[in-house]
Order: C-alpha cells, then structure tokens, then sequence
C-alpha cells in the first residue's frame, strides 16, 4: 500500500471498496446492520445525491449533533464527495455553544439527534430556533442556517426526516455527483472541528482531505493495520480520536469499524467478543471502566492486539491491565491536538511497557517534531524542555475567519506551535511534561479556563472569576472556579453550578467552587493561578481527609 495518498476522500473510498468489495465496513451489532465496502460506497452516494437534491453546494458548512450513528459515518463520507464541509458538534454541548457555533461557522443545514444522555436536543433547538417549520429555518440570530435534519426514526413535525434525503437523491443524475466529486481537490476543507480558544470563545478548525486521510493512514501504520482488523470505536465521532483515529484509519486500509453509539463498557466488551474486534480505542477512564465492569472476566476478548489510548495519560498499572487482562499486547499511546489532524506522535506495536507509559511516542512518518526554548525560539538539544512545534501535511488549514489567531498558531516556517511542554529523546521519544497555555484536560476533553470564565461573568452575583484545574484520580484533573462576589453578594457553590446548567457542557461547569477575597498577584500585577492550584490542592486534601 502507497505511504502517501493524493485524492479526496471519495477517491480513497471507491478505491478501497473496489479493492475489498464484500468484506466488512461498518458494523452496528445491535441494530443488525453491516456494511460491506461496496455497500458503504454505494449508501454514501446514494446520500450524496440527496444532499445535492436538497440544495447543499460545494463549500456548504454542514453540521452534525449526534452521537455515533450509523448516519454519522455516511454523512462523514457524502459532505465529502460533494465538497461540503462537515462541522463536528460536541454532544455534550448545550444552548450557548450550539448557537455559538452554528453562528460563527456559517453553517447552512443541522443534523440532529433527538436526545443525547438525557439532554433534550430538540428542546435546546427549538429555544436556539423558535420557528421551525419542516426543517426550514429563518431566524436572526443564524443568517446563514437553512434547514435542520433529523437522524432517526419518529421524526418530529417541524424537522426533516434524514430518510428522505434517498427519495431526494433520484432528483440528481448519478453524472451530475461524478461531475462534483470531479471538481474537488485533496487540499480543500471538508472538516471543521471546534476546539476551545484562549480568547475565550472555541475556534474551528479547518481539515482538508489530504490532512485527515493521511493522518488516518499513519495512525493505522503505527498499530500494524491491515484489511483483516475490526476496529471497536467507542470514542465520540465528534472529535478526531473517533472520525480520524477510528474511522479514517479503518477505511485507509480497508478495517472494518464496529462503532459504539454511546459509550458503555459493558457494550464495549459485548461489542468485541460478538464482532471478534482485533483493536479497540479510548480513553484512560474508558478502559478503566470496561476492566472494572463486573462482567469483564466473562468475555473473550482474545481476539484484540492493538489499538489507541489517548486523551490524557495512562497510568502504569492500567496499561498493564489492558495488555494483560484485554489481550491488548500491541496497545499504542498517541498525542496530538485538532489542529494537526490530530496525531502527532506515536508509539509503535513493539515498543516497551516503559516507552508507552513514560512516553507519547516518535514523530508519525512523514512529520516532523522539534522541541524550541519559549523565549527564543530556537531549537533545543535532546532531553531539554521547550515547547512542541511539528510541520507536515497534518497541520490544519487553519482557524475558520480567525486570521489573527492562525498566524499565532502556525509560523511563517509552517510549524504548528502546541502550546505543549516536552523533552525528546535522543531516539525521538517524546514526553509531554505541562503546558503553557493554561489549559486543562478532564478525561480527554479540552477546556479552556477563558471559555468557562467569560460564561461565568454574566452571572449578576459574580465580580470577577479564575478557572483553573485541579488533579483529580479519575479525570486527571477538575474544573475549579475561585470567584470574587460583587460586594454586598451571597451565594453558594450550587447556586453557581445550576446557573451553568444547560448553557456549557457538563464537563466545564465547575466541580469546585471557591469564595475568595482576592487573588494572590504577581508584581506586575496578573494572577498567578499556579498559587491558586497549590492552595486548591491542599484545600482538596483536607476536605477528603475530613
């Protein structure tokens, strides 16, 4: 197989479903649904054609608010083909965030779940979109949103039903999708990811085709796939570690994909032994859970070799467990961010326990690493610490119309700057060792203080307020707020979490909650959140002791 692909996605589809035309694609084992290769092929043109009936041109933004559904993976593949760009909407998300990010992307149609976890999506749309009216949207506050789909079945009265798009695809000749596919280019965008800004507000990330395809191909390298693996991918399709670790991956080398729709352990483990999964992604408190689960020992999992543990770090003892009990003897550990596609680094299937637990890997082929001194910029030697910066076709387009922010992120030289800490080996091991950005990671999920901060602020009570994160066993850290009331003020830390309630995900609504006087300042007069921490965590200590 080629180490580097030039084509659109649709290219690499066809060529791959020509390639491995009856094996498995996708499968969904409790819906009772299995693509093969020509199915998958077939079904995503089939939808690319409704989408063209329906009005989408080529550069439409396209957004999707769901969880992994079989319409996910579809929709994945036939915005691509028609040269639309697929806008991926954390599920987590709530009111402020939906219409924040319809808005600054531009997007033009929503397609929606009805429910996520309990969080009532039509409810939180109808309040984004008062007047619906069959999936047809005219409203203010989102100029540029036309229509809202709906995925599934029971589909309400003031949406579109995702079904009908196949009546719609007999209205475009299968020569005016060839003629489309025809006119795109690998280094168009077709993917826009948000991720959440220091500004405050998230940022899209713009992915082109030759980004997330050979970065998906890499990735799949670094765990030995071939078109005999089955992949289970319980990580969100939303974020890269499921649409480019998980499925683009799978289709580079003709793997199979055994999504999970919502996360659950047991599922997970069903989902494997059923399926005889080879691989099987997540984060560290994912496999924590499916080796915790009570059933765990009564499954056959010997059927797994590799996969992915990413998103935060892996704890020693967990990494042995999953080698040992899960039969994951080639597990690799990756790193990277959204804006480069996302992998950066990566451990190899033979690599030691120690290098997958001390370290995040070596450079993916064809990329490059350099650890530089903050202040200068100047390449450091082996083993001293600086920042990450990496260069090569996995850095991103750029920040949807956010110039300025772009320039800061990538420079005139092309490397993409992390915002991580690291050291490197001399062997080009790298790992990470803190960050400058004053960023937080609960269990995989980015948060930016600044988001949550500038959210808080509009709360009547609040003077001024500090996010910053704290350790925590499970998460690997914790939201914490030390706010300063306005004076003369009362309030309590439930009172402030229930003003986040349906506004900001669950996972960036403070788990602690501090009332403070003042902030401890550095001479020039900024906060210094490290005291914060330190104060935070000696805090933490003694109300667990108590």
């Amino acid at each position: 197989m080629r180490d580097t692909f030039h084509c659109t996605m649709g290219d690499l589809l066809e060529s791959i479903a020509g390639r491995y035309p009856e094996q498995d694609a996708l499968v969904y084992p409790e819906r009772g649904l299995r693509y093969s290769w020509r199915d998958f092929d077939c079904e995503t043109d089939l939808i690319a054609r409704g989408l063209m009936s329906m009005g989408i041109a080529k550069g439409d933004h396209v957004a999707i608010w769901a969880s992994n559904v079989p319409e996910w993976v579809v929709l994945q593949f036939a915005t691509a083909k028609i040269g639309a760009v697929l806008v991926t909407i954390n599920t987590s998300y709530q009111s402020a965030e939906l219409e924040y990010i319809l808005k600054q992307s531009d997007t033009t149609t929503l397609f929606m779940v009805g429910e996520f976890k309990g969080t009532d999506y039509l409810e939180i749309v109808r309040r984004v979109i008062p007047d619906l009216q069959q999936g047809k949207v005219e409203v203010d506050n989102l100029p540029c949103l036309q229509r809202v789909v709906f995925l599934g079945d029971n589909c309400p009265q003031d949406l579109f039903p995702y079904a009908r798009l196949k009546d719609l695809a007999t209205q475009t000749e299968i020569s005016a999708l060839t003629l489309r596919k025809s006119s795109l280019d690998e280094d168009e965008v077709i993917n826009m990811q948000y991720t959440s800004g220091t500004t405050g507000f998230p940022k899209g990330v713009m992915l082109t085709h030759h980004n997330v395809i050979n970065n998906g191909f890499n990735i799949g390298k670094c765990m030995d796939f071939t078109s005999d693996d089955r992949l289970c991918i319980p990580v969100p399709f939303f974020h890269c570690f499921g649409c480019v670790l998980g499925v683009m991956a799978c289709v580079t080398h003709g793997a199979a994909m055994i999504p999970v729709e919502v996360f659950d352990p047991l599922e997970v483990l069903k989902s494997i032994e059923a399926e005889r999964c080879t691989a099987v992604h997540g984060v560290p408190t994912m496999f924590i859970a499916e080796l915790e689960h009570p059933e765990f020992f009564s499954f056959d999992l010997s059927s797994l070799r590799t996969g992915i543990m990413a998103g935060s770090p892996c704890p020693t003892e967990v990494m042995r467990k999953v080698i040992d009990d899960m039969n994951c003897s080639e597990i690799t550990i990756a790193y990277g961010q959204t804006e480069a596609s996302p992998v950066i680094t990566q451990t190899r299937t033979q690599d030691p326990l120690e290098l997958r637990v001390a370290s995040v890997g070596r450079a993916l082929p064809d990329v490059e690493v350099k650890i530089v001194d903050i202040e200068s910029g100047e390449t450091l030697p082996y083993s001293e610490q600086g920042e990450l910066c990496t260069r090569g076709y996995l850095v991103m387009k750029g920040y949807y119309q956010m110039p300025e922010a772009t320039a800061c992120a990538i420079d005139n030289d092309g490397w993409l700057h992390t915002g991580d800490l690291a050291v490197m080996d001399e062997q080009g091991y790298c790992k990470i060792t803190g960050r400058i950005k004053n960023m937080i990671i609960r269990g995989g999920e980015n948060i930016y203080p600044r988001e949550i901060e500038e959210f808080l602020y509009r709360h009547p009570k609040i003077s001024d307020v500090q996010v910053y994160g704290v350790p925590d066993t499970k998460y690997g850290e914790q939201v914490m707020a030390a706010i300063k009331l306005k004076e003369g003020e009362s309030c309590t830390a439930d009172e402030i979490r229930d003003f986040c309630q349906g506004e900001i995900a669950r996972y960036k609504v403070p788990r602690y909650v501090k009332f403070v006087d003042s902030y401890p300042m550095t001479a020039s007069g900024k906060v210094q959140i490290f005291k914060l921490r330190e104060q935070a965590i000696v805090d933490l200590k003694l109300l667990t002791c108590n």
